[in-house]
């Protein structure tokens, strides 16, 4: 896993409707982030995104409800090591490159031409 924030791959239109949405719905995933690590669940909190619904992870927000474009959900890199999506095996490697979940949003972006995950630094205060 690498730092995707300024991958190439990212097509123009996945950053721009992932960070149009982003400013809408930051302050509830930056919560979220850290309920998650309070609470002791993991140290890794993931936040899948996705247009259409997903079969993992907890709605965090729908896109009808909060008027985006992407549907948000609540997760961790524990889950996806469980689903098959990180391997045990690379567990270690991934920590190394997930990003300070108090200063950057790690987001799961799946979609029919992209799925990849995605480090959004959020807004200072």
């Amino acid at each position: 896993m690498t730092d995707q924030s300024n991958d190439a791959d990212i097509d123009g239109k996945f950053l721009g409707t992932i960070s149009s949405d982003f400013i809408h719905v930051c302050d509830t995933l930056k919560e979220g982030a850290y309920q998650i690590k309070a609470r002791g669940i993991s140290d890794y909190p993931i936040f899948p995104i996705c247009k259409a619904d997903l079969p993992f992870g907890q709605l965090l927000l729908g896109k009808n409800e909060v008027s985006t474009q992407w549907n948000y959900y609540a997760s961790t890199a524990d889950e996806f090591q469980q689903l098959g999506f990180i391997d045990k095996e690379k567990f270690d490697s991934f920590g190394e490159t997930y990003k300070d979940p108090e200063e950057f949003c790690c987001l799961f972006v799946v979609d029919k031409e992209f799925t990849n995950f995605l480090f959004i630094p959020y807004p200072e205060d």
